[in-house]
């Protein structure tokens, strides 16, 4: 018999197989979805301590079907506030909120190791009467009866359920701009409590500033632009960002109010804004230029505005007053413009703060995730008109997505280790956020210019190419399934406005978009999806003035429920893309434990 088999590597691979055995026969995980958050950190925050619509539908499933909803709506309540809440229209026992609450416990926790994650977090003065409560052992009387202990027990059971019900998040991106709390959603992310279920895969608004800690000084100039677009002032402050030198250009140079469509509210920040569009601009085709490969020519506007204004037919414009552009040279940055965006370049990638957040988003970040049988990316898969996968760098489709997400990693590691970046590939970040191939952005072009500086409506239109078209092609639908084995896909970037008919699923439940318009910003509403064992289905949040309403009249937050799937049997980790690797490593052991035949280990 071969030397190497011993009794520790034969127990050793009975552990394992039995460990495999058992999960493949598990429930999937709660996997919940958001995505498009901007920035919105207090609401991103006050949703996501209510699981986003999740745990009204985990007491749903885990409750008898007698429960009304009502009934699990009030104990959806309780749950969300961590304590027992007397009910107006009908008494619910204090006994009874306990043993529903240790139901849906059960109905979560499917073995050893989930109840001794659980055991590691209750409470000292409660861990003997809880345990026993999940084990269904018994416990003193006095548990139902005293309403400080069962109100004790009512608050150390509802955190429980919380933690259990919350199998993965995943986030489909674009945690930054528009609101001034993308650092806070980031920390959220990042706690012990959540960094363990969490997936995030990027979206443009992240890839954007992870370019801009990396050193692209266009985009360090597009990223503080936005923020102070949208008055963020105080969120650049703690981030590190120092605007003092800033602001003293931008009053000087334009000493009275800015025209153009400059959007920021307070008069100074539509100076910063103006100010940071022109360099914006001025960096963006310098390097379009630099690099042909790019394929961006298009977005070259300057010489021909510069053209405009030398001719004195203006009329078209909303602005005239550019003192810092050169009509004979106008990509050219005057030296005070050089000087104040390296030095904001200088404290940009310099920033200890914002070091923190890029280190999370570049080492946890993914471009896109597959988890049963289902792809999350933030926006698309480059595609033609005709339906079939577009090339970028030679590339397409599968292969095209992992190289981008090489290259992003590579930009991070560089970062992080304070080694200098490839030129091109911070241009190539420039293409991610913006370019019409990027997979995720999706447009022609981002028409930021025109919009600023453009009278005509028209030419401020940003044309989506074929995505929307092509998810209700079957055809086209067929080969993105096959090229990633996958049989659904979900992702976000474009807001669907469901209060005017837009549907968040395909007809075939194939493609399904979750951005609900998460910001102030956008909708203010925001869509949360989830995958139970039992159905897929989306929720659609209320906004918070119908929160404020209904507060008003002391009624609970209604959710709307889409159903997109339902599974007449429940699904099991064996039906997953995790299952089907965990039996190819069953049949090795299997192979593995047949060596083991007519051995001495082995009576």
């Amino acid at each position: 018999m071969s030397g190497d088999l011993s009794i520790t590597s034969f127990h050793a691979i009975i552990r394992e197989l039995s460990e495999i055995e058992s999960r493949l026969e598990m429930n999937i995980d709660t996997t919940l979805w958001i995505s498009d958050p901007h920035g919105a950190g207090g609401r991103f925050v006050s949703i996501l301590k209510g699981r986003f619509g999740l745990v009204w539908r985990t007491a749903y499933e885990a409750l008898p079907k007698t429960f009304s909803h009502a009934k699990i709506e009030h104990l959806d309540r309780i749950i969300k506030k961590e304590q027992y809440i007397e009910d107006h229209l009908y008494r619910v026992e204090r006994q009874d909120v306990i043993a529903s609450l240790i139901k849906i416990i059960r109905y979560k926790v499917q073995c050893v190791q989930s109840f001794e994650d659980i055991r590691g977090n209750i409470t000292k003065d409660l861990k003997t009467v809880l345990e026993n409560l999940i084990l269904g052992f018994p416990v003193p009387n006095i548990v139902y009866e005293d309403k400080t202990i069962a109100d004790k027990v009512i608050s150390s059971l509802s955190k429980i359920v919380k933690q259990v019900i919350l199998g993965q998040l995943i986030v489909l991106g674009d945690v930054f701009d528009r609101g001034d709390e993308p650092d806070k959603i980031l920390r959220i992310l990042s706690q012990k409590e959540f960094n363990p279920h969490v997936i995030f895969v990027w979206g443009n608004h992240d890839i954007l500033w992870m370019g801009a800690a990396a050193g692209n000084k266009s985009l360090i100039a597009e990223a503080l632009r936005i923020s102070v677009r949208y008055d963020n002032l105080e969120f650049l402050g703690r981030l590190g960002i120092d605007l003092t030198r800033l602001k003293e250009f931008a009053e000087r140079i334009y000493p009275d109010e800015v025209s153009g469509n400059f959007k920021a509210r307070m008069p100074l920040s539509r100076k910063l804004e103006k100010v940071l569009a022109i360099i914006q601009f001025k960096l963006e085709e310098e390097a379009i230029k630099k690099y042909p490969q790019l394929g961006m020519e298009s977005r070259l506007n300057l010489e021909k505005f510069a053209s405009v204004l030398k001719s004195g037919q203006t009329e078209g414009l909303t602005d005239t007053f550019f003192p810092t552009i050169d009509t004979d040279d106008p990509l050219k940055l005057t030296d005070e413009e050089r000087e104040i965006i390296d030095d904001l370049a200088d404290m940009f990638t310099g920033s200890r703060q914002i070091r923190r957040l890029m280190e999370y988003l570049f080492t946890e970040g993914k471009l896109y995730h597959i988890n049963n049988y289902i792809m999350n990316i933030h926006a698309l898969i480059p595609s033609t008109e005709e339906g079939m996968f577009d090339e970028l760098y030679g590339k397409s489709g599968r292969e095209l997505l992992d190289h981008i997400e090489l290259t992003v990693k590579d930009i991070g590691e560089s970062y992080l280790a304070g080694r200098p970046r490839e030129p091109f590939q911070l241009a190539m970040m420039f293409y991610l956020w913006c370019g019409p191939k990027s997979p995720l952005f999706g447009k022609d072009a981002m028409k930021t210019f025109e919009r600023y500086f453009y009278r005509d409506k028209e030419t401020h239109k940003e044309n989506t190419l074929y995505w929307g078209k092509n998810i209700q092609n079957p055809d086209f639908m067929n080969r993105l399934m096959d090229e990633f084995n996958v049989e659904r896909i979900v992702f976000g970037h474009t807001p669907v406005d469901v209060s005017k008919g837009q549907k968040i699923a395909s007809d075939d439940g194939r493609a399904i978009n979750i951005d609900g318009g998460f910001s102030e910003a956008y909708l203010s509403r925001g869509h949360s999806l989830i995958q139970t064992p039992y159905a897929l289905y989306a929720i659609i949040l209320p906004t918070p003035e119908e929160i404020i309403e209904l507060q008003k009249k002391k009624e609970p937050s209604k959710l709307q429920f889409v159903m997109i799937d339902t599974f007449d049997d429940p699904k099991k980790v064996k039906d997953t893309f995790i299952g089907k690797k965990l039996q190819a490593r069953r049949d090795e052991l299997i192979k593995e434990l047949e060596r083991y035949k007519d051995s001495e280990f082995v009576s």
